[in-house]
This record gives C-alpha cells, sequence and structure tokens, in this order.
C-alpha cells in the first residue's frame, strides 16, 4: 500500500516542504538571490524556501532614477506584474532599442535568453514588481550590452 500524507488519500507522500502550504510573509522575503545594479530581487518561493521544484516568485524594487544592467534570465520565462511605479523594460527587436512604459496592473513577458534591462524614470518613486519564472530558482546573467538576438 502506498504512503499517503494527511490531508488527501490520493496524493503521494512527499517530503516536508511539499506536504503543506506554504506562507511566505513579506518580511520573510529573502534577499540572498541573483542580484542585478540597480535592482533588489526577493525570493518570495523558491526551491530552498518553499521547496518548489519548477517555478520561483519574487519581488523586485528599482530605485528612483535608475536602471538595471543589460541581462537575461536563461532558460526562463519570466512574467511580471507591476506593482508600483513606472517602470520601463527594454529590449532590441534586431533594428533598434524598443522601450515599452508600463503602470500598475501591466503584465510583462521576457522569453528565455531575451536580453532586455529595467528602468526607472521616475526621480522620486521606487517601481515594485512580482516576477514569476518558470525555473526553480532566479537565473539572472548580466550582459556588457544590449544586443540583438543572432537569427
Amino acid at each position: 500500500m502506498a504512503q499517503h500524507d494527511a490531508f488527501h488519500p490520493d496524493l503521494p507522500a512527499r517530503g516536508p516542504l511539499r506536504a503543506r502550504l506554504h506562507h511566505v510573509r513579506a518580511a520573510d522575503l529573502d534577499a540572498g538571490t541573483a542580484q542585478t545594479t540597480g535592482m533588489r530581487r526577493l525570493a518570495a518561493v523558491s526551491g530552498d524556501l518553499v521547496g518548489s521544484e519548477k517555478i520561483w516568485m519574487g519581488q523586485t524594487h528599482v530605485a528612483p532614477a535608475t536602471a538595471s544592467d543589460n541581462h537575461h534570465h536563461g532558460e526562463s520565462e519570466t512574467a511580471i506584474h507591476v506593482v508600483r511605479g513606472h517602470p520601463e523594460f527594454v529590449f532590441h527587436d534586431g533594428e533598434q532599442e524598443v522601450r515599452i512604459r508600463t503602470e500598475p496592473g501591466d503584465y510583462i513577458f521576457v522569453p528565455p535568453y531575451v536580453p532586455h534591462r529595467e528602468e526607472n524614470p521616475d526621480p522620486d518613486e521606487e517601481a515594485v514588481v512580482v516576477i514569476a519564472r518558470s525555473t526553480q530558482e532566479a537565473i539572472v546573467v548580466n550582459l556588457p550590452e544590449l544586443y540583438a538576438l543572432p537569427e
């Protein structure tokens, strides 16, 4: 007979992190994640914190009048939800830089390996976004410049 957790007889037995829900309070977000100059990333859902295997989620804070380094997130698909401020997302479409201006409530999707940067042009207000990635941990590969991907 298979082992079952205490909550539902059809669920397989799992390790202690994977047998329950996790409540991660805002005060408990973890700054021990990949960082990019000009940004502060805080993990909320990760393999280390809650035992996730296929997703990473957290917050990113971009200081006023700040831009991140150019970077990509490796094999991760990245979904971004703008919570506060008006961050701008910049990428190269093969011919020129493209700037996406956002406002609270907007979403951005960043495909794997696409070089980009985040900017907060507001001189007074910090921008805050919630990020979800398709990999267990945050992957950040900083780049010397923003460039078009080869075809």
